[in-house]
């Protein structure tokens, strides 16, 4: 198996310039699979936190930058979708988040919303001992002795410290919905209807958004909190304000240069 990983067969999702440079870091074993980010990109190319690989390892043996709650030591450690990335130092608090295109992005949030992680329910068995194991989307296993109210595409939240289940939402109509793949990547809204497809394709979702309506596959969709409307609107309006106050700026230079 290659040790390297060229930026134009990167994943997707990977929030990487492609055509900059041949190769970037490779993503090493962990959550998520292959959508996993390597942690250095997002402290490297998203951030700006860090010049160099070297940088990262000197800022991660410092134990203040955490991972659902853990301090994480190797740049390469993979971060997926809902993963919630901490920089105890500097008081910031990320989610990471699906954007227009299923690039992952980071959404800032409140303290009080980094406690714990989103995980979408993606597969239920039974396993010895008479409890039944949920596995979610970042590959990590919970037991619980009664699992009648889970199905398969509910939403977990699992607390960060404790790491045991301290909300559960059902994927049915009425749910509130992000698309996190497709053409719609990004977008939140409620479902307004399942549409079940006969023989091995794949069933459909309609989801009404504040704007518009769109459908898309089942798969394509996970549900999510109100939580998550809150973040992507104090997200927009924190870039509103540094744009108006960028364009203030301009004005104010401008209006210096004529005073000269």
């Amino acid at each position: 198996m290659t040790r390297h990983q060229k930026r134009l067969s990167a994943p997707n999702a990977w929030p990487v310039e492609r055509k900059t440079d041949t190769f970037t870091v490779k993503a090493g074993a962990g959550p998520h699979g292959e959508a996993g980010v390597p942690l250095l990109i997002l402290l490297r190319d998203v951030l700006g936190y860090v010049d160099s690989k070297k940088e990262a390892r000197y800022a991660l043996n410092e134990g203040s930058v955490l991972v659902n709650g853990d301090a994480v030591s190797d740049e390469q450690r993979p971060v997926g979708m809902f993963d919630i990335l901490a920089f105890t130092e500097r008081e910031e608090y990320y989610r990471v988040f699906p954007e227009e295109g299923g690039r992952l992005a980071l959404t800032p949030i409140d303290p009080d919303a980094a406690d714990g992680r989103l995980g979408k329910i993606v597969r239920k068995q039974d396993v010895s001992g008479g409890d039944t194991q949920l596995t979610l989307h970042d590959g990590a296993n919970i037991r619980v002795e009664d699992a009648s109210e889970y199905d398969t595409k509910d939403s977990l939240v699992i607390d960060n410290e404790t790491k045991e289940i301290v909300a559960h939402f059902a994927y049915e109509e009425g749910a509130l919905v992000t698309a996190v793949d497709g053409s719609h990547s990004g977008e939140i809204g409620e479902v307004d209807e399942i549409v079940v497809t006969a023989g091995s394709g794949d069933n459909t979702v309609v989801v009404e958004g504040d704007e518009s309506t769109f459908e898309t596959i089942e798969e394509y969709v996970v549900v999510i909190d109100e939580q998550f409307v809150d973040d992507e609107d104090a997200a927009e309006d924190s870039d509103a304000d540094e744009e108006s106050a960028s364009d203030d700026g301009d004005d104010v230079e401008a209006d210096g240069g004529d005073d000269e």
